[in-house]
């Protein structure tokens, strides 16, 4: 098959397994209508534990983002977007279109993290496809050769070590202010704040690459724990919400600024509208709010949402996604609220984008292309899973949740009504029995197909 046709992709996502769905189907190369010699450039910014309730665009009455606010209203925004509830995780599906654990990649630390050689990357495809590539900031798939970004397509390269500022993989003493970071692979020396570093360098690289497509990358290491930022950001919420937020909002604070500095340089260069602009986050919060042991908010602000980074409940996974492409066809300020999640982020690009791909290249995910351009395409009826293990060898049943448009079901047993309960409080599992065991029958279907890498270790060469 030498293209994904319209009448062909909706025949085929009506009636679409939930488990392997779409597999077969974009195993074939993705090819769409555009134009070869005219091709959209690409920024995926990923922010590090950013909730869906930390925007003031999702009504958060306290932190201040309004040029993310202005992102917001010019973009596409995906209202059901999932993706797993810790980093690595999400960030081996997104850049492989992939379950995460299929992909090799099930925890953050413990060798776990790290994405197996034989995985094609999205970077690997944009640079096949002639696009320059580049990464600035957290990449935390590897940092060792040959499982480094600088190995895994991004030509330029710019990564703190591990998951974090001051992790074991860092650079000794690293603090947020003039650091050490691998600039392809070599440490170098860093003047600023790590968040003004990474986006003055993204911009840099999109500057040097003037008239060539690209791919940009800025997965940030805000808001991730440890919190560390200028008090000039900070202040404004000292004595509005506990220290520990303060701190967590100052940091979000900085990260919108560099925001508009981007958006104000892709206009100035007039880049704006033949760029694909995609913001999004890898979990749920980590410190935009408090929690009682059953995971309901006692104080701060999470969209309404139950639990948090970690949790297979909603506020665990379920993170914002918004998609600018002014001179696509995607129209701005629009909710869209199908089910979605980070393993259809590649297929999508795949398409909008006109890449070529292996035959043999399977993705879990698939292309929203259609649904973001016309309001008119029927979502298709689909089942996804999310676990979190954290462990060496994944356990069977061990935190999950299997979820449909209308359904989810936690660990096998509660069972919500997600658009009548998103907060999550009724569980109807004893008045649906039929529908936990057709969902329980999913994900027997589901592990059994994804677990199969559950016993392979990877070895870092030395030397």
């Amino acid at each position: 098959m030498s293209g994904l046709r319209r009448r062909d992709f909706i025949k085929i996502a009506g009636s679409a397994m939930a488990t392997g769905a779409f597999i077969d189907f974009l195993g074939n190369p993705l090819v769409s209508n555009v134009n070869k010699k005219k091709r959209p450039n690409v920024i995926l910014i990923l922010v590090d534990d950013l909730g869906y309730g930390d925007l003031s665009c999702h009504g958060n009455p306290v932190v201040k983002t309004p040029n993310i606010d202005h992102l917001y209203h010019q973009s596409a925004r995906l209202t059901n977007f999932h993706v797993d509830p810790t980093c690595s995780p999400t960030r081996a599906s997104l850049l492989t279109g992939r379950y995460s654990s299929r992909a090799g990649v099930w925890h953050t630390i413990m060798g776990r993290s790290i994405l197996p050689k034989d995985e094609v990357t999205m970077a690997e495809i944009f640079s096949r496809n002639g696009y320059k590539t580049g990464i600035f900031g957290k990449w935390h798939l590897g940092d060792n050769a040959p499982f480094r970004a600088c190995d895994r397509g991004f030509a330029e390269s710019l990564v703190l070590g591990g998951g974090a500022i001051g992790n074991t993989p860092d650079y000794w003493d690293n603090d947020y202010f003039d650091d050490f970071y691998s600039h392809n692979g070599t440490w170098e020396k860093q003047s600023g704040y790590c968040t003004d570093v990474f986006f003055k360098a993204a911009m840099n690289f999109i500057e040097g690459v003037a008239g060539q497509p690209f791919f940009c990358y800025l997965p940030t290491n805000v808001v991730h724990w440890p919190h560390n930022v200028a008090e000039d950001y900070t202040k404004p919420y000292r004595g509005l919400v506990p220290d520990t937020r303060a701190t967590f909002y100052g940091m979000l604070s900085n990260l919108d600024e560099n925001i508009g500095k981007l958006l104000q340089f892709l206009k100035a260069k007039g880049l704006d509208k033949d760029t694909i602009l995609i913001f999004m986050s890898d979990n749920g919060t980590s410190f935009g709010a408090e929690f009682d042991r059953q995971g309901f908010v006692t104080k701060g602000y999470n969209a309404g949402m139950r639990s948090h980074k970690g949790s297979v409940y909603e506020g665990g996974h379920r993170v914002p996604c918004f998609i600018r492409w002014p001179g696509g066809g995607i129209p701005s300020g629009r909710d869209i609220q199908g089910l979605a999640a980070h393993i259809d982020i590649l297929p999508t690009l795949i398409d909008l984008c006109g890449l070529d791909v292996e035959k043999d290249l399977i993705f879990d995910g698939l292309p929203l292309s259609p649904f973001l351009k016309d309001n008119n395409y029927k979502w298709p009826e689909r089942t996804l899973i999310i676990h979190n293990q954290r462990v060496d060898i994944p356990i069977k049943g061990k935190d999950y949740v299997v979820m449909t448009s209308i359904w989810r079901l936690v660990n096998g047993k509660e069972l919500y009504n997600i658009r009548e309960d998103p907060g999550q409080h009724r569980d109807l599992s004893k008045q649906y029995p039929e529908v936990v065991k057709k969902l329980n029958e999913d994900y027997e279907q589901w592990w059994n197909d994804i677990s199969r890498r559950f016993n392979e270790y990877i070895w870092i060469p030395v030397g």
